[in-house]
Protein backbone atom coordinates (compact mmCIF):
# COMPACT_ATOMS: atom_id res chain seq x y z
CA UNK A 1 0.00 0.00 0.00
CA UNK A 2 0.95 3.69 -0.36
CA UNK A 3 1.13 6.40 2.50
CA UNK A 4 -2.57 7.58 0.75
CA UNK A 5 -4.00 3.93 1.51
CA UNK A 6 -1.91 4.04 4.51
CA UNK A 7 -3.35 7.28 5.93
CA UNK A 8 -6.72 6.01 5.13
CA UNK A 9 -5.97 2.53 6.96
CA UNK A 10 -5.02 4.53 10.18
CA UNK A 11 -8.22 7.17 9.84
CA UNK A 12 -5.89 9.78 8.78
CA UNK A 13 -6.37 12.29 6.07
CA UNK A 14 -3.20 14.65 5.01
CA UNK A 15 -4.19 17.94 6.31
CA UNK A 16 -3.00 21.24 4.27
CA UNK A 17 0.30 22.32 5.26
CA UNK A 18 0.27 24.31 8.39
CA UNK A 19 0.75 28.43 7.57
CA UNK A 20 4.29 29.69 9.80
CA UNK A 21 3.39 31.70 12.87
CA UNK A 22 6.17 33.86 12.74
CA UNK A 23 8.47 35.10 9.93
CA UNK A 24 9.49 31.91 8.37
CA UNK A 25 8.43 29.07 5.55
CA UNK A 26 7.09 25.63 6.80
CA UNK A 27 9.95 24.00 5.04
CA UNK A 28 12.79 23.95 2.17
CA UNK A 29 14.04 22.13 -0.29
CA UNK A 30 17.44 22.01 -1.01
CA UNK A 31 18.17 19.18 -3.62
CA UNK A 32 17.19 15.98 -2.55
CA UNK A 33 15.98 16.99 0.71
CA UNK A 34 13.00 18.82 2.56
CA UNK A 35 14.13 20.40 5.69
CA UNK A 36 10.82 21.57 7.83
CA UNK A 37 10.05 24.12 9.95
CA UNK A 38 9.37 22.92 13.61
CA UNK A 39 5.73 21.99 13.54
CA UNK A 40 2.97 21.97 16.03
CA UNK A 41 -0.02 19.46 16.22
CA UNK A 42 -2.34 22.01 14.62
CA UNK A 43 -5.84 20.65 13.86
CA UNK A 44 -7.72 23.40 11.85
CA UNK A 45 -5.22 25.90 13.04
CA UNK A 46 -6.33 25.49 16.77
CA UNK A 47 -3.75 23.51 19.30
CA UNK A 48 -6.10 20.44 20.95
CA UNK A 49 -4.04 20.70 24.10
CA UNK A 50 -1.32 22.85 25.79
CA UNK A 51 0.72 22.86 28.71
CA UNK A 52 3.88 20.71 29.65
CA UNK A 53 4.35 16.52 29.65
CA UNK A 54 4.51 15.67 34.01
CA UNK A 55 1.92 18.53 34.57
CA UNK A 56 -1.13 18.89 32.59
CA UNK A 57 -0.30 16.51 29.93
CA UNK A 58 0.17 12.31 29.91
CA UNK A 59 2.49 10.98 27.99
CA UNK A 60 -0.51 8.88 26.11
CA UNK A 61 -1.98 12.61 25.75
CA UNK A 62 1.75 14.04 24.35
CA UNK A 63 2.26 10.92 22.02
CA UNK A 64 -0.99 11.70 20.28
CA UNK A 65 0.50 15.73 19.45
CA UNK A 66 3.27 14.27 18.92
CA UNK A 67 1.53 12.25 15.74
CA UNK A 68 -0.40 15.42 14.91
CA UNK A 69 2.50 18.02 14.56
CA UNK A 70 4.40 14.58 12.78
CA UNK A 71 1.45 14.78 10.10
CA UNK A 72 1.70 18.27 9.79
CA UNK A 73 5.47 17.86 8.87
CA UNK A 74 4.63 15.30 6.56
CA UNK A 75 2.42 17.75 4.84
CA UNK A 76 4.88 20.33 4.69
CA UNK A 77 6.80 17.65 2.64
CA UNK A 78 4.19 16.75 0.44
CA UNK A 79 3.76 20.74 -0.86
CA UNK A 80 7.50 20.70 -1.64
CA UNK A 81 8.10 17.31 -2.78
CA UNK A 82 4.89 14.90 -2.94
CA UNK A 83 4.74 11.81 -0.16
CA UNK A 84 5.07 9.46 -3.08
CA UNK A 85 8.67 10.93 -3.58
CA UNK A 86 9.76 10.17 -0.18
CA UNK A 87 12.92 8.12 0.18
CA UNK A 88 12.72 8.00 3.76
CA UNK A 89 12.91 10.08 6.37
CA UNK A 90 16.39 10.65 7.58
CA UNK A 91 15.95 12.44 10.54
CA UNK A 92 13.45 13.59 13.32
CA UNK A 93 13.79 16.19 15.95
CA UNK A 94 11.00 16.12 18.50
CA UNK A 95 10.70 19.19 21.43
CA UNK A 96 8.69 18.23 24.94
CA UNK A 97 7.61 21.08 26.89
CA UNK A 98 8.47 19.71 30.11
CA UNK A 99 7.61 19.65 34.00
CA UNK A 100 10.25 19.68 36.36
CA UNK A 101 11.44 16.27 36.42
CA UNK A 102 9.50 14.57 33.72
CA UNK A 103 12.17 12.75 31.53
CA UNK A 104 9.94 9.99 29.50
CA UNK A 105 10.72 12.55 25.84
CA UNK A 106 11.41 9.16 24.39
CA UNK A 107 8.02 7.78 25.11
CA UNK A 108 6.01 11.36 24.02
CA UNK A 109 8.17 11.41 20.78
CA UNK A 110 7.32 7.96 19.49
CA UNK A 111 3.97 9.37 18.74
CA UNK A 112 5.78 11.08 15.45
CA UNK A 113 7.92 8.01 14.90
CA UNK A 114 5.65 5.63 15.37
CA UNK A 115 3.25 7.56 12.70
CA UNK A 116 5.96 7.72 10.19
CA UNK A 117 6.37 4.26 9.99
CA UNK A 118 2.87 3.60 10.25
CA UNK A 119 2.67 5.99 6.87
CA UNK A 120 5.49 5.62 5.12
CA UNK A 121 6.72 1.59 6.02
CA UNK A 122 10.33 1.42 6.12
CA UNK A 123 11.42 4.88 4.63
CA UNK A 124 10.23 6.67 7.67
CA UNK A 125 12.18 4.58 9.87
CA UNK A 126 14.56 7.71 11.09
CA UNK A 127 17.54 9.04 13.52
CA UNK A 128 16.26 10.82 15.75
CA UNK A 129 16.34 13.38 19.17
CA UNK A 130 14.07 13.66 21.68
CA UNK A 131 14.76 16.63 23.72
CA UNK A 132 13.01 18.07 26.62
CA UNK A 133 12.86 22.21 26.72
CA UNK A 134 11.21 24.73 29.51
CA UNK A 135 9.05 26.17 27.23
CA UNK A 136 7.18 25.65 23.27
CA UNK A 137 5.46 28.39 21.53
CA UNK A 138 2.36 28.90 22.10
CA UNK A 139 2.50 26.63 25.26
CA UNK A 140 2.42 23.56 22.71
CA UNK A 141 3.08 20.27 24.61
CA UNK A 142 5.32 19.41 21.90
CA UNK A 143 6.87 20.70 18.08
CA UNK A 144 8.60 18.20 15.68
CA UNK A 145 10.67 18.89 12.93
CA UNK A 146 12.01 16.90 10.24
CA UNK A 147 14.39 15.40 7.54
CA UNK A 148 13.37 14.03 4.48
CA UNK A 149 15.58 12.43 1.49
CA UNK A 150 13.11 12.77 -1.48
CA UNK A 151 13.76 12.08 -5.31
Amino acid sequence: MGWAENLKELGLELPPAPKPVAVYVPGVRSGNYVYTSGQLPFVNGELPLTGKLGAEISIEQGAEMAKLAALNALSVVHDLAGLDNVVRIVKVVGFVASAAGFNSQPLVINGASELLGAVLGDAGVHARSAVGVNELPLNTPVEVELIAEVR
